[in-house]
């Protein structure tokens, strides 16, 4: 990569509701480090002032015109900056041209991609290309799927030191989340549904937990399509609608990470509902609100909730390893924000700056975060993007 780039960072969709809260975050954050040289792109130059403008971002902060129906536009903000942000989604639509850019000249991207389709066609067309130009192409910075592949991270650290090796059966249980799914999300969902439904042939792929593993097939793994009682846990759980996508991202990592979890890892996602009858009928209350998330009721991208919804916002993800012989070891990943914006804006945004100045050793190819960074990143999101990470007894 050259280091006569004009820019670290450059976040790409700055306009756009969770492209100006990453800025923000940036203009806030960093608005003291002379080092980090970062701007912002988007479509329209003078929606990009007022951005600037809003976030308190000094006066002379540089724009750039880009977009995504412009290859040209696209070449020259990849040519002035050592990495991209990019928020803007669905990736499906508006990614490829910017990935196979970044892929081609060496330059590291980060996204907030929860769409497992698109991600194993990106693989399959790019890797090869980032790995020969030096680019280090980051999926998934967000709240799909970060917190979750942390999570398992930490919890198999404290099973190695409990039990002398890692476990091959993880579960990934959300406690609590408060806060509102983002539109893109949403958007995401829909888009990577409707493709399907015109391609049947990727049906195999959206099905697949080990989709993003190309070359390797694990073990069977749980569903989580339905309601289940889990008495280790004394409580009802519900399917959870990110794990399509976070559970592909685990195995990826594991895979990147040389197996360190075992070949025959098994993992899941669900949500927590508590116990007795009325554990139950919040279970199937979750299971049916998840089909409305993705339908005409769910929030359009660009939109999103309010500073105070944002900052009232928490999320408690809970992992619990077992060995062999029953024992289980548990941890917890705790986020400060609401999940899908104002805590997620934070960490697509350190991911950037730890590749940069925490783990520029890491090599090139496509990456999830965790498995490029793993306990650099872990101590980047404590110190200051409001995550905790706690063993629990």
């Amino acid at each position: 990569m050259s280091v006569s780039k004009k820019f670290d960072i450059v976040v790409y969709g700055a306009t756009g509701f969770t492209g100006q809260l990453v800025a923000e975050y940036l203009a806030a954050h960093y608005k003291n480090d002379a080092s980090l040289k970062w701007t912002m792109a988007g479509r329209n130059l003078d929606k990009l002032a007022k951005v600037r403008d809003a976030i308190g971002a000094p006066a002379d902060t540089s724009l750039i015109a880009a977009d995504a129906s412009d290859p040209a536009s696209l070449k020259a903000m990849i040519d002035q900056t050592k990495s991209v942000i990019t928020t803007v989604g669905p990736y499906q639509f508006y990614g490829n041209e910017l990935v196979a850019g970044c892929a081609a000249s060496g330059t590291d991207y980060f996204d907030l991609c929860g769409e497992p389709v698109w991600m194993r066609q990106i693989i399959e067309a790019h890797e090869a290309v980032a790995k020969s130009s030096g680019a280090r192409i980051v999926f998934s910075c967000g709240f799909d799927s970060l917190p979750f592949e942390l999570g398992a991270l930490f919890v198999q650290e404290e099973a190695k030191r409990v039990f002398g090796a890692a476990v091959s059966r993880v579960k990934g249980r959300v406690r609590d989340m408060r806060g509102t799914l983002s539109g893109g999300t949403a958007a995401s969902a829909k888009a990577t549904f409707d493709a399907v439904a015109k391609d049947l042939s990727l049906v195999a792929i959206l099905n697949n937990p080990f989709a993003l593993t190309p070359g390797f097939e694990g073990p069977k793994q749980p569903r989580g399509n339905k309601p289940i009682y889990e008495e280790d846990l004394k409580s009802w759980a519900a399917p959870f609608m990110m794990a399509l996508i976070n559970t592909r991202n685990l195995h990826r990592s594991n895979m990147l990470m040389g197996f360190p979890y075992g070949k025959e890892f098994v993992y899941d996602e669900m949500v927590l509902t508590g116990p007795g009858e009325k554990g139950e009928a919040i279970a199937k209350r979750v299971m049916a609100a998840n089909t409305e998330k993705t339908g005409p009721n769910a929030p359009k991208p660009g939109e999103g909730p309010s500073k105070e919804e944002r900052e009232n916002g928490r999320y408690d993800l809970l992992y619990v390893a077992t060995a062999a012989d029953g024992r289980q070891v548990r941890a917890s990943v705790k986020g400060d924000r609401d999940p899908g914006y104002g805590s997620t804006s934070k960490m697509i945004s350190e991911c950037a700056i730890c590749l940069l100045r925490d783990a520029p050793d890491v090599p090139a190819g496509i990456w999830t975060p965790g498995a490029a960074m793993q306990h650099r990143l872990i101590k980047r999101l404590v110190d200051h993007a409001g995550l905790t990470f706690q063993v629990e007894a």
